[in-house]
């Protein structure tokens, strides 16, 4: 009897976005290897931009013909449902933006390779290079965020996870100033990134030996006939738990999250604080919403603790930070605390965790567009040495460029939640969702809840001081003599930060088509 072979499917049309992004990042590579050094830079933007945006229009595409596949594809690989195509969505764009601000001259050091201040560095300066393997690095970074919250099943994520954050450890040592700070960065990120992972295929090993699979679908199958206080399966999840909430960096694995913002190239800082933290998320959702669902009253604890923790650890440490884009860090691990509430807020109805999920994905997109322009606008304040990170330096700029100062001002009120901007409704989304499963559940699980809300409250409270703090700076302290000056914006930073200003402003007023958007893509999460 000869045996059958079963030849793997492939959905190649569902599949085409992330396909186009690893294409064009495998065709920047070959443009390393194969163009001139002069040449490099006008193949690598426009290839890089195009399959970004091609990559986004494909996403409309699928969105717009309503064919969304019913089971996962890739032989059960991925789950391409409707918040993965929203978190891709918001991915694409919020990457895109970013590639404006690596195109940008002066963030990138000429020769990576040099000792710092070596005469090698001073001659690659002066001879124009440029590392232009930046662009591929950064579309394989784009393809692991992709990748890893729409895989289903532990070992596939394993793999988004490091083909997202291997070329991210590159790109943070690669500044162009500050450059002893910058390789901090990277060997920090590296090390206990690797940490982190190697927690994450260590759990993943644990639930493989208790389930017997490693798919969420036969996890949860698993789960539901058999023990569910089993120690393979109490350990695996609570490893998989350390190295996910490290990429979100949740208190208490945050601390790698300030020096690592602060070192790396500013671009490379908003592509991090932005994609990753949207990709991180919907992993996280991926893995305790299907895979470990029915396990909810046993990590439900763990993540109520780690949620508090986080929006206060980020909250009040950022009051202490004299370096602008340490604050802004802090403020990130706190924003990850707001979305962890989200992930807390489990229904017993599949329309109420829709509400939830729905919170969650407004609150990503409103919260990765404020950041992205919060960042270019840093990149344009500098010193004779490079950006004006210190704090000091920002005093009265206000008076001396109080358009770009109101600009940040705007966004800084929207990541405190103010009324008017897009923060306010993602705050609002998330703590209501939270209250209403809370209720749902009765009144032990809705005291918690409640209260879980109340430390959101106050720790959003506490976050608006640092934002304020830094407005009065700006606008109510007198310039100095010798103050930073306001970098000739490209028309690409002129691009990032005026459609991020549009989407904070508009979607602050006008919520509803955004929130619709999101209710749409949440009603369809594969459960199975």
């Amino acid at each position: 009897m000869n045996p059958t072979i079963e030849f793997p499917t492939i959905e190649y049309a569902t599949l085409a976005p992330l396909l186009l992004v690893f294409g064009a990042a495998i065709l920047g590579v070959l443009v390393e290897a194969f163009a001139p050094r002069y040449l490099r830079k006008s193949f690598q933007v426009p290839l890089t931009l195009l399959s970004l945006i091609g990559a986004f229009a494909l996403v409309i595409v699928q969105v717009v013909r309503g064919d969304l596949p019913t089971a996962p594809v890739a032989m059960g690989a991925l789950a391409i449902d409707g918040p993965t195509l929203f978190i891709w969505g918001v991915i694409l764009v919020l990457s895109a933006v970013c590639v404006l601000l690596i195109n940008d001259e002066g963030h990138f050091v000429a020769s990576a390779a040099s000792v710092p201040g070596s005469a090698d560095e001073e001659g690659a300066e002066r001879a124009g290079h440029e590392h232009t393997e930046v662009y591929p690095l950064a579309l394989f970074a784009v393809g692991g965020m992709l990748m890893f919250p729409a895989a289903n099943d532990l070992l596939t994520m394993f793999v988004g996870l490091e083909v997202m954050s291997l070329p991210l450890y590159l790109l943070c040592g690669l500044a162009r100033r500050r450059r002893l700070l910058s390789q901090e960065a990277s060997m920090k990120y590296f090390l206990l990134g690797a940490f982190s992972s190697a927690f994450f295929l260590y759990g993943a090993a644990m639930v493989y030996g208790y389930a017997g699979t490693v798919s969420f679908a036969g996890i949860s199958q698993a789960m539901a006939q058999g023990a569910l206080l089993d120690p393979l399966l109490l350990l695996g999840f609570s490893l998989l738990g350390v190295g996910l909430l490290f990429k979100i960096g949740a208190a208490p694995f945050q601390a790698w999250k300030p020096d690592v913002y602060q070192g790396a190239p500013t671009p490379i800082t908003a592509l991090m604080a932005s994609g990753t933290l949207v990709s991180a998320v919907g992993a996280l959702l991926r893995v305790f919403w299907v895979g470990l669902g029915n396990l909810d009253w046993n990590w439900r604890p763990v993540l109520w603790v780690v949620a508090a923790l986080t929006m206060m650890v980020g909250a009040v440490i950022a009051i202490t930070q004299t370096d602008i884009k340490r604050m802004l860090a802090y403020s990130s691990i706190a924003h990850a605390g707001f979305l962890l509430v989200g992930v807390l807020a489990t229904y017993d109805t599949g329309a109420g965790n829709a509400v939830s999920l729905q919170a969650i994905l407004f609150y990503l997109l409103v919260y990765g567009v404020a950041t992205v322009g919060a960042f270019a606008i840093v990149t344009l304040v500098r010193d004779p040495g490079g950006e004006a990170n210190h704090l000091s330096r920002w005093a009265g700029l206000g008076k001396r460029a109080p358009i770009l100062s109101g600009v940040f001002a705007f966004f800084l009120l929207a990541f405190a939640g103010i009324p008017l901007t897009s923060g306010f409704f993602g705050k609002y989304a998330l703590f209501t969702a939270a209250i209403g499963s809370g209720q749902e559940a009765g009144d032990s699980l809705g005291a918690w809840m409640t209260g879980l809300v109340v430390v959101g409250v106050i720790a959003s409270a506490i976050a608006a001081f640092f934002y304020v703090r830094v407005i009065v700076l700006m606008f109510f302290n007198e310039p100095a003599a010798d103050g930073p000056a306001i970098a000739v914006p490209s028309t690409g930073t002129v691009t990032v930060i005026t459609l991020s200003l549009l989407v904070t402003v508009g979607v602050g007023v006008f919520p509803e088509p955004v929130l619709q958007l999101a209710n749409t893509a949440a009603s369809s999460l594969f459960i199975r």
